[in-house]
């Protein structure tokens, strides 16, 4: 464990939370290299806090319909982030764009989960999107983040096949498997420094099984 302690993991949500709930899972383990000590959202009715409290967790919320700007929002933000003493900051379905102000002074800390598999369908309606385009392997990405909307460097990503009867919702709830599979595996990666974020790149030590693939429609 990096520096002998656990990591210090704040989570920014706007909704439900499942994402969330899945890195709290995850941190329950004794051998995890980080823990969630607060969770912030920016919408007073996320579902997501009565989880967080029932855990226990601290939760606070930035309402940014009551900022004048984006920028007055963030420094609320950024001093509430320093407040829980956050070591990392994870974003789990945390509707806002951030400024390069912000993002810059949580350089190589902040990582966001994002249902595609990046840089392909930046922004919403990715399911939709996916389908539309006729692909036939969708998936979701974990990457740092950076004021690049669904553009910093990737970290960790998950492919799934998409079949002949998807709809979005369908497609969704496939993805959203995955997503809580490697949400917090990325943030181990992270918090026990075996991958980081160095002159815009991703760097680190990891392995993968070069004979797995996802192939869709199935070759059988």
């Amino acid at each position: 464990m990096t520096e002998g302690r656990r990591k210090r993991v704040c989570v920014l949500i706007s909704g439900r939370g499942s994402n969330m709930e899945a890195l709290i899972a995850a941190a329950r383990r004794p051998e995890c290299p980080y823990e969630i000590v607060g969770v912030i959202s920016n919408r007073p009715d996320a579902g997501g806090l009565e989880t967080a409290a029932r855990e226990g967790i601290a939760t606070t919320v930035i309402d940014h319909r009551k900022f004048d700007s984006r920028e007055a929002f963030e420094e609320v933000l950024h001093e509430t982030l320093l407040v829980f003493a956050a070591d990392l900051v994870a974003c789990a379905g945390f509707m806002r764009i951030m400024t390069a102000g912000f993002t810059s002074r949580w350089e190589g800390r902040m990582l966001n989960i994002h249902p595609s598999l990046l840089p392909l369908y930046r922004g919403l309606h990715t399911h939709q999107r996916a389908l539309e385009d006729g692909v036939r392997i969708h998936g979701c990405t974990v990457h740092f983040v950076t004021a690049d909307l669904d553009g910093g460097p990737i970290i960790i990503q998950a492919a799934v096949p998409v079949l002949p009867d998807d709809t979005p919702d369908t497609l969704a709830t496939r993805v959203l498997r995955q997503e809580h599979r490697i949400f917090p595996r990325a943030l181990e990666l992270v918090a026990s420094g075996r991958i980081r974020l160095e002159n815009g790149r991703t760097v680190g030590t990891w392995t993968a099984d070069p004979e797995i693939a996802v192939v869709s429609p199935s070759l059988d």
